[in-house]
């Protein structure tokens, strides 16, 4: 009931809110304040709008309000042996399902698993003229049509503002297994993207540049059936020894439970590593995995994440000549700054699609507005 009337009072605010024209900025816990331009409105808080509503291990779906912290809903999960698949970053204390899910960040079991959006059946929400909107379900086929549900994964509450969300939940790995191998950049790439031709139980790949302190590295981690896994390992060690005989790899393994590797996955998905707090101004590009690496075009140190198809770049050349270089790679690239977050400039055509579907949710412009994009 308290829940519910919490609801209700949250619809209100947004009924006044668009009588009056007053722009609402929806506020959880604020651990995703950089993830998108900055907002000048009324704060709409949504955190006391908490618990999980309904959860049956055995169908592998949890259903919580949005404003549910990340580490409960987590804790939950993992009594029952069982994660969100998508692996998402924290990013901060106290960190909520709903900033997660309509920022749609997933960490670097993303290209293995799937992102946010994949695991998302259904939400309940209040559109910009504060009416309650049911869409989905709790069952992967369930819509006819377009799949609205999915559509408010990464608009960042540009739509309308998370009540409750349904996810699909998987097991925990039963066996994980990380191999760190040095290697420059170029073959890493080369690697990873074989290995993604292969039926292998990959959860994570990712390479870090060269240092004064140590030599490139690739990343890989397995998780999946201990059989599988140690299978699998056995397959990548020969693989890297057959391309190693004109020059020697160096292949450390880390299995489950080691205190290294589960920090360096962790620190990689919190984006604390050394490579993004050594430095203020971040690109991220999102291009094709197999993409040779561009250091003539984009100088800089550069980490690759998601077997590839996920580039952090630290470098001081111009905005235009990085988003152009990636518009040339069949990609974009988004500025990560103390300031939040730049994307990629979208072509006229999208712009009037993203306005029509704007209007559509929140016809008077009033959730928080400008948060993606200028004007929208």
């Amino acid at each position: 009931m308290i829940q519910q009337n919490i609801a209700q009072r949250l619809a209100a605010q947004v009924q006044q809110a668009f009588v009056e024209k007053q722009p609402l900025y929806i506020v959880g816990s604020g651990s995703k304040l950089s993830s998108g331009r900055t907002v000048s409105a009324q704060p709409l808080a949504i955190k006391a709008h908490s618990g999980i509503v309904e959860y049956t291990p055995t169908e592998l779906v949890i259903t919580a309000r949005a404003g549910t912290s990340l580490q409960e809903l987590e804790s939950v999960l993992a009594e029952s042996g069982q994660m969100l698949p998508f692996e998402p970053p924290h990013l901060g204390e106290g960190a909520t399902l709903g900033g997660t899910i309509a920022c749609g960040l997933s960490g670097p079991r993303r290209p293995y698993a799937g992102a946010a959006r994949d695991f998302t059946l259904g939400v309940r929400m209040i559109n910009g003229r504060g009416e309650v909107l049911n869409f989905g379900g709790q069952v992967m086929k369930n819509v006819a049509g377009y799949d609205a549900s999915r559509l408010m994964v990464g608009a960042q509450g540009t739509l309308g503002v998370l009540l409750d969300i349904s996810l699909k939940v998987l097991p925990r790995p039963a066996c994980e297994h990380t191999l760190v191998i040095e290697m420059n950049a170029a073959k890493a790439i080369d690697v990873m993207t074989q290995l993604a031709n292969v039926a292998l139980p990959l959860s994570a790949a990712c390479h870090l540049p060269a240092t004064s302190q140590q030599a490139a590295q690739l990343w890989l981690r397995l998780s999946g059936a201990k059989e599988a896994v140690i299978a699998a390992v056995a397959f990548i060690r020969q693989k890297i020894q057959q391309q190693s005989k004109k020059q020697p790899f160096s292949v450390t393994e880390k299995k489950k439970g080691d205190e290294q590797a589960d920090a360096f996955w962790r620190d990689l998905r919190e984006r604390r590593l050394p490579f993004f707090t050594d430095t203020k101004t971040l690109w991220r590009l999102s291009v094709p995995a197999a993409t040779p690496v561009f250091a003539e075009k984009l100088p800089g140190a550069c980490l690759l994440d998601w077997g590839g198809a996920q580039r952090w770049l630290n470098t001081g050349v111009s905005a235009h000549t990085v988003q152009a270089a990636a518009q040339k790679m069949r990609g974009h690239a988004s500025l990560f700054d103390p300031h939040g977050t730049t994307l990629a400039p979208l072509s006229p055509a999208l712009v009037k699609i993203h306005q029509h579907v704007k209007t559509a949710f929140d016809p008077a412009g009033i959730l928080n507005p400008g948060r993606l994009y200028e004007g929208l």
